[in-house]
């Protein structure tokens, strides 16, 4: 049975039969309700990810018969630092001065840039700052309540359940291999040694799962963190997402591409602006004009906007990596049984990343851009017409190029008369 309610709203938007319902029925509570965009704004973030904290945690001391509740963090919420282990660490700032402070400022000021700087710290985006808050606020007002913290690191497309590739959304690495799917991303900042600390979404959900049982199960004081990565146990860097990816493109093109899926990660900023605007902006503004003298809908300016913000939004995770202690993990897979090691496998070590990369480009064809798979003949022959544009536009680019630097050098050729 379902119940309806707003994690923005007092007491969790519940009225009084919901709220009556939940806490005489419920034993356990995951709380993965939040926003999860790196970019997101603090008038939207702090609701969201702080206050309706506060308010899960209400409701929990209201449960008469709680076993468990399941806060879904981030591995990122102390990403300050360069080691992270499965505790809490001291809280960037009062949670509940935040709090109220958010609720009397303007939401325009709140959300000013330099504001958010200052207040955010060391932290590269409002959405770590407040996850972080939020353990704070479960560590002091959760006290002698049955709580437990899952921090996932960058969430991706299903690697087993429910259906191989599954994605709903174009956040993080899927927006990636999206925006280069259709040859609209033409470079990434991003430095290719780096770990690329994904984990599948079925990971972190199976998870879950288990930390619930044990927390119901083991009655513990402390509350107990479960830092769900794969840079420390399982890790691939993101050159070798980028090569794999690439193969895999060739053999499951998208049906519609704008152009011939190419780029690469570079780490030198100045080079990667000069390649968003030359192979990025000024082509959608291009397009859409001709859409606009056609007669028809001018998207890839918008198209384009949104890509490039949300990729801005994941550089700092592109060009940094981290270490993180796994060890209670370890340590609750030990503890299950054989059975339930199956049922619920939280197990990373277990993912081949090459395999899970050509599951994930499926995924992102098949549930993002609802393509389906017997389009794929027609998308290869039009990837090898895109192919022979894209080589012949940039042998005409450099043959222009060449030819203007020739002209320039014969007119301005210094002269050997004497006079």
């Amino acid at each position: 049975m379902a119940v309806q309610g707003d994690i923005n709203l007092t007491r969790l938007g519940l009225d009084d039969h919901d709220y009556g319902l939940l806490t005489s029925t419920v034993n356990i509570i995951f709380h993965s309700a939040a926003t999860v965009r790196f970019d997101e704004d603090l008038s939207k973030a702090i609701p969201m990810n702080v206050i309706a904290v506060e308010s899960v945690i209400k409701l929990a001391r209201d449960v008469k018969n709680l076993e468990a509740l399941v806060h879904v963090s981030t591995a990122y919420a102390n990403c300050d630092k360069y080691h992270i282990e499965e505790k809490i660490y001291p809280d960037p700032g009062n949670p509940f001065g935040v709090i109220q402070m958010s609720q009397a400022m303007n939401p325009t000021d709140l959300d000013d840039k330099e504001f958010t700087k200052k207040l955010i710290g060391a932290r590269p985006n409002a959405y770590t700052f407040t996850k972080a808050l939020a353990e704070n606020l479960l560590e002091s007002e959760g006290v002698g309540l049955p709580i437990a913290i899952v921090r996932p690191s960058i969430v991706s497309a299903a690697w087993r359940e429910p259906i191989p590739g599954w994605v709903d959304n174009l956040n993080g690495p899927t927006g990636l291999i999206g925006g280069a799917l259709k040859g609209i991303i033409r470079s990434i900042l991003c430095r290719r040694d780096m770990v690329a600390d994904m984990v599948p979404v079925d990971i972190p959900i199976n998870l879950m799962c288990a930390v619930a049982w044990r927390v119901a199960t083991q009655k513990e004081e402390k509350m107990r963190i479960y830092n769900c990565t794969s840079g420390t146990l399982n890790p691939f860097r993101w050159g070798e997402f980028e090569d794999w990816g690439r193969e895999c493109m060739s053999m499951y093109p998208s049906k519609e591409i704008v152009w011939y899926p190419g780029g690469a990660l570079t780490h030198n900023v100045n080079l990667h602006r000069f390649y968003q605007f030359t192979l990025g902006t000024l082509p959608a503004h291009l397009i859409d004009t001709v859409a606009k003298l056609t007669r028809k809908k001018p998207i890839m300016v918008k198209i384009n906007s949104k890509l490039t913000k949300a990729m801005s939004a994941l550089e700092y995770f592109t060009q940094n990596e981290w270490r993180w202690s796994m060890d209670n993990v370890v340590q609750l897979q030990d503890q299950l049984g054989e059975m339930d090691r199956k049922i619920f496998n939280f197990d990373i070590t277990s993912v081949n990343w090459r395999q899970y990369v050509d599951t994930y480009v499926q995924g992102v064809r098949k549930f993002v851009f609802k393509e389906d798979e017997s389009t794929i003949p027609d998308s290869k022959l039009n990837l090898k017409r895109m192919y022979y544009l894209d080589i012949t536009v940039k042998a005409l680019f450099w043959f222009m190029f060449c030819f203007l630097i020739l002209i320039f050098s014969t007119r301005y050729r210094p002269s050997n008369n004497l006079m």
